[in-house]
């Protein structure tokens, strides 16, 4: 079959078996959201929220459209923007993976960054602000997911019935996260219907206020911050109905990455960090059961969004979601350890266009300089700037003739305050086993580990 535009793609997306996860007792089935084009669950509201604005004429091509989202409801309304002919302005919480930004940008969507660390009420919270700018605009429309009941209707009337027919209209309990509650929403209504001893079973990050709300019935006024993208709130949304909804989870930031990655070394499945949440949900679930259970869970969106952060060791690293050997001394520190090959240097007879490929594949911003096992230097890029800033050709030199030869080396037994001075005087730390280089301190790396710390 040949489809004329990308947006026939949307939805009647695969129900995978998981066969490597222990699910206890239990069936588990992976709904893969993640196969929309857009490549996440919030192409089907997307689709719904415009199509019947058009109906109802509340829009029509040429016209701007303007939203809040953590991420992906703003690529499926790209999605469908991009195609229908609207304008897209969309405000962003700082904390979304940049994915997802240069993915909004590629298609024409006006990015606004804002806060992530404020809440309902407050004028950056990116709802609040969305809602301003759309006032502003003349002859803009406020997409509004969050109050628009078109959200519902998607999941009531198209990915329920969906769900229950692939799965024969035999399940015991499905496992959903909640952002702007449509699909727990649309799907309690569908399944109040169609099947009403089915389950609903609520995923919540650590830091919101559902899962609380749920289990106890307690509607706090506070909440805290969290690192996963796209569910958990600080507010009842409008739409939201969680009467049907007795059971919830709240799982740790830690714990949603880690099973994201458990998906796709188990399963072979790329989901995102909302994904991780609902995985350990179901898992929970699943292994609390005492007779088999049919549940399904949504992988809500693509793990491609989220490469550079929850896929990146580095960055698992920096934010204590991944443990290494703790030694009490200055390796704690130490991102990359040379002896692990996670160092990235370049030799002092290598050409500097090497050099200047490799800062920026790697993202960082000085290279220690070996020959064989011997550090004998450190290029940055001030140092690669003052080089060829006059002219250009001299990228062909060798590192050895830009590099800084006067090292500060610093021994792994040294205090941590040690390192001030060193910082202070414009220089990386060095640090050093006896004459063995063990890796390289930046401001940076101080940084985290004192965050870490508090943490």
């Amino acid at each position: 079959m040949i489809h004329r535009s990308v947006l026939e793609l949307i939805g009647r997306t695969p129900m995978l078996q998981a066969q490597r996860l222990d699910a206890g007792p239990c069936e588990l089935f992976l709904k893969l959201e993640c196969m929309n084009p857009g490549g996440s669950i919030k192409d089907r509201i997307g689709l719904t929220m415009i199509e019947r604005a058009e109906r109802a004429g509340r829009i029509r091509p040429g016209d701007t459209l303007v939203e809040g989202t953590a991420g992906n409801t703003g690529i499926g309304l790209a999605l469908v923007a991009q195609q229908k002919g609207y304008r897209l302005v969309l405000v962003v919480p700082d904390k979304m993976s940049r994915e997802k930004i240069f993915n909004l940008k590629a298609m024409g969507a006006e990015v606004i960054l804002t806060r992530s660390d404020v809440a309902k009420g407050h004028p950056e919270y990116y709802q609040d602000l969305a809602k301003k700018i759309a006032e502003g605009t003349p002859g803009a429309y406020f997409i509004n997911q969050f109050g628009n009941p078109d959200n519902v209707a998607a999941h009531e009337e198209i990915t329920g019935p969906e769900i229950l027919e692939q799965v024969d209209g035999r399940l015991d309990a499905i496992v959903f996260g909640c952002g702007s509650s449509g699909t727990m929403t649309g799907l309690s209504r569908c399944f109040a219907k169609a099947s009403p001893h089915t389950e609903l079973v609520l995923a919540d990050p650590v830091g919101s206020i559902l899962a609380q709300y749920i289990n106890e019935g307690t509607l706090s006024t506070k909440s805290a911050s969290w690192m996963v993208e796209g569910i958990g709130e600080d507010f009842l949304p409008v739409i939201s109905d969680f009467s049907r909804v007795k059971k919830a989870y709240a799982i740790t930031d830690r714990e949603s990455f880690l099973t994201a990655r458990l998906l796709l070394e188990k399963e072979g499945v790329l989901g995102g960090s909302s994904t991780g949440t609902l995985l350990a949900a179901a898992l929970k679930y699943c292994r609390e059961q005492t007779r088999p259970k049919r549940v399904v869970v949504f992988v809500c969106d693509t793990g491609n969004k989220y490469l550079s952060k929850q896929f990146n060791d580095y960055w698992m690293l920096d934010n204590g979601f991944l443990e290494r050997p703790q030694h009490g001394d200055l390796r704690d520190l130490i991102l990359r350890p040379y002896a692990q090959r996670d160092t990235v240097v370049v030799g002092p007879h290598e050409p500097l266009t090497v050099a200047y490929q490799r800062l920026k594949l790697y993202d960082v911003s000085q290279l220690p300089v070996m020959e064989g096992e011997r550090i004998v230097g450190i290029l940055d890029e001030s140092d690669l700037l003052m080089h060829v800033h006059a002219d250009s050709a001299r990228f062909t030199d060798p590192v050895s003739t830009a590099m800084v030869s006067k090292l500060e080396f610093v021994d792994m037994r040294t205090p941590v305050a040690s390192l001030m001075p060193v910082f202070d005087r414009g220089h990386v730390a060095i640090v050093m086993d006896g004459p063995k280089f063990l890796g390289l301190i930046t401001r940076i790396d101080l940084l985290n580990y004192l965050r870490r710390r508090v943490s």
